[in-house]
């Protein structure tokens, strides 16, 4: 497979999965059409990791002349509905509006800061004399700090879905791996990079795909003063006769 499709295939894999959890999942649809668009723009940081992290070879080489690349709002908009809401869906959890009382409660004064968390950490960390994707991994795990310190509620989803989101992006890394032959040696920069790695891939990535899933797993929620229940069951719904 030429070396100049691969990031494109990759990206479009992801895109291909965030169709099928669309269309399976009717109840998560607008958690996660919200949680892509908002993440799509995030692809335009670009230019912060090539080629200081990886240098991928991207359709018109758009990535080796700009920084910019079209893979990567595609890959963006695909993690972030998929990681948004891997957990509810796999959980079969369904997404309830928080009460006034629940919205008043002492640690929800934090509500903003613990939003600001990531982006501050990352402007912050991103000064440090290392790789930029360490500055991405340590505001992505302060951020699901922060969001579960301001809503305790989140705990939970944030570390399972953070395992969840880990395993779903390591089966791709590993379908990469194997369909690509060299690819991960030649566009990830690892001398630059701690060289752990694991069956093969950097673990930065895997370290990338975990603390994404922990903060992105309730973002949508934290935003829009929600919380995840399970569905009642079919029993509990059901109106008692009179004499029970």
């Amino acid at each position: 497979m030429p070396f100049n499709y691969v990031w494109l295939i990759w990206s479009c894999a992801f895109l291909a999965l965030w169709a099928i959890t669309f269309l399976a999942f009717p109840r998560q649809r607008r958690q996660m059409w919200w949680a892509s668009v908002g993440t799509a723009p995030f692809g335009l940081t670009e230019p912060l990791f090539v080629p200081e992290y990886w240098n991928p070879p991207s359709l018109f080489e758009l990535a080796q002349t700009t920084g910019f690349d079209i893979e990567s709002l595609v890959f963006t908009f695909a993690i972030g509905g998929i990681g948004a809401a891997a957990y509810n869906a796999l959980m079969h959890r369904r997404l309830v509006r928080m009460t006034a009382r629940e919205r008043h409660h002492l640690s929800h004064r934090w509500h903003r800061g613990a939003l600001a968390t990531p982006f501050v950490a990352f402007t912050l960390l991103f000064l440090l004399p290392w790789n930029p994707i360490y500055a991405a991994i340590g505001a992505l795990t302060l951020g699901a700090v922060a969001a579960v310190l301001c809503r305790p509620d989140l705990a939970r989803n944030t570390v399972v879905g953070g395992l969840l989101f880990l395993a779903i992006y390591s089966l791709f890394l590993l379908g990469l791996k194997w369909s690509a032959p060299g690819y991960v040696e030649q566009v990830w920069n690892l001398a630059a990079l701690s060289g752990l790695v694991i069956y093969g891939l950097p673990v930065e990535e895997l370290l990338f795909g975990l603390s994404f899933g922990m903060a992105w797993t309730g973002v949508y929620e934290h935003i829009t003063w929600q919380r995840s229940v399970a569905p009642a069951s079919r029993g509990s719904a059901m109106p008692r006769r009179k004499g029970t």
